[in-house]
């Protein structure tokens, strides 16, 4: 089984891609990040007609997640507990919730693709808020696990963070000003290992990044950062036989700043009555 996770950076410009990723690579489930659109404005119908089915999270032009999948996904959530809600100028409990995490279940696995807030500056309202929304997640996860410890569990997406220097090749972000780097968002995402959640890439695509900016020739030059991820369970961990980061993606044609993040799972069920499709 093939699971990914990719922020397409607006599904609308880039169906064709997408689509014709997923079934050139044969991913069976896959976590998009900002989709930027509504779901009555997503573009069903090439997912459809290429055999998956949609989970869609989007409430404006902005944010945005969603799953394709072969497989049956249940238990759809648009939001985690306590996920906390985001206004400029605002401040306390009940601002709105972003379109930032949906969470299914498909074959006995709960899977989320998560679109972890930017944080903008260390001085902006924004990043306290990146924090609060890790830090719960981070309580939502650790429940999951205490409750049932044989859940395989992956929190898929883009995260915002570069939690190792090596994952940090554009000279724009500067240690003390920038965010992504900072240790406050570095140690956010170490206590997710603490949880129990290990990055289940890394031990076999040691380097590589997995956003480039479009300005600045960062990408000729591979400025890019390390950002998405896959943070799994131990249960989901087990099943893991391969991982790869797809960075031909970032090439031609509008391509989107991040490039897909991929793993192989071995699973119990390996029977495949699915349609080929050519």
């Amino acid at each position: 089984m093939r699971i990914a996770t990719w922020n397409v950076n607006s599904i609308r410009a880039r169906v064709d891609r997408v689509v014709d990723w997923m079934v050139r690579e044969d991913i069976d489930v896959l976590a998009m990040q900002e989709i930027k659109c509504k779901p009555e404005q997503f573009p069903a119908q090439a997912f459809e007609d290429a055999g998956y089915e949609l989970a869609i999270h989007g409430l404006s032009q902005w944010n945005g997640v969603a799953f394709a999948s072969r497989h049956e996904m249940t238990d759809v959530a648009t939001a985690f507990p306590e996920m906390p809600g985001f206004l400029k100028g605002e401040e306390g409990p009940g601002l709105p919730l972003e379109a930032r995490a949906l969470g299914v279940t498909v074959n006995d696995m709960r899977l989320w693709s998560l679109y972890v807030p930017n944080g903008r500056s260390l001085d902006d309202p924004h990043y306290v808020y990146k924090l609060d929304w890790l830090a719960r997640l981070r309580t939502h996860a650790t429940d999951e696990l205490a409750r049932n410890p044989e859940l395989a569990m992956a929190l898929m997406g883009d995260w915002n963070v570069a939690p190792l220097d090596s994952d940090v090749g554009d000279p724009s972000l500067v240690p003390g000003v920038s965010t992504h780097i900072s240790p406050a968002e570095r140690s956010a995402f170490e206590a997710f290992e603490a949880a129990g959640f290990t990055d289940v890439v890394r031990p076999i695509v040691p380097e590589g990044f997995t956003y480039w900016d479009y300005k600045a020739l960062r990408f000729p030059r591979n400025e890019g950062l390390r950002i998405d991820f896959i943070l799994g369970s131990p249960a989901f961990g087990e099943l893991v036989t391969d991982a790869s980061i797809h960075r031909d993606e970032r090439k031609g044609d509008a391509p989107s700043d991040h490039v897909p993040v991929l793993v192989d799972l071995e699973t119990e069920d390996e029977d495949d009555d699915r349609p080929m499709i050519f």
